[in-house]
């Protein structure tokens, strides 16, 4: 019987699962409104036929790899700036853990926080059961197409990495 229940339980979930698509190269990046640790609120169709966007999604604020990511962008973020682009990172996180998160690594970019988990889950970052979002970057052209989605991110050299990867994709210098 438990069997029976588990088999029927897959079943309605699998439609579910079907429907949320897989992001690509090309598809319009969902839009969001997300609030931030400038104190900002950013909306992605704002960016829209005048800049290209970059968004770093990481799994947890104050651990290791993550501290890691946002040191690399906050030293060598001059890499990143001299292309025509705005950058995030972004959680899953609180705003409030965001906050003193970018205060403690020095974060002079902002850090969006999405704790409803709806902008994770339209990015198909979010891991399920675990609740946070999985380690990737999306580079967005000006017309707000997905340029590349990046899922092998190496924390030490994110920032650079990301500015290598701006200029492969022919992303305008300032």
């Amino acid at each position: 019987m438990k069997s029976l229940c588990l088999y029927m339980l897959s079943l309605l979930l699998l439609p579910a699962v079907a429907m949320a698509a897989e992001l690509s190269v090309g598809d319009m990046a969902p839009d969001f409104t997300l609030e931030a640790t400038d104190g900002k609120t950013y909306t992605l169709s704002d960016f829209r036929d005048k800049q290209a966007v970059v968004i770093a999604w990481y799994p947890k604020a104050y651990t290791k790899g993550c501290t890691i990511e946002c040191k690399s962008l906050a030293e060598n973020g001059h890499l990143i700036r001299e292309y025509d682009v705005a950058y995030f990172m972004a959680s899953v996180d609180s705003l409030e853990d965001n906050k003193g998160f970018a205060k403690e690594t020095a974060a002079d970019f902002p850090l969006l926080s999405d704790p409803t988990k709806k902008t994770a889950e339209a990015y198909d970052v979010l891991v399920p059961v675990m609740g946070f979002a999985k380690r990737h970057t999306f580079y967005i052209g000006k017309d707000g197409r997905i340029l590349k989605i990046d899922t092998d991110i190496k924390p030490e050299t994110s920032a650079e990495d990301m500015a290598t990867t701006l200029g492969e994709l022919g992303v305008a210098k300032r």
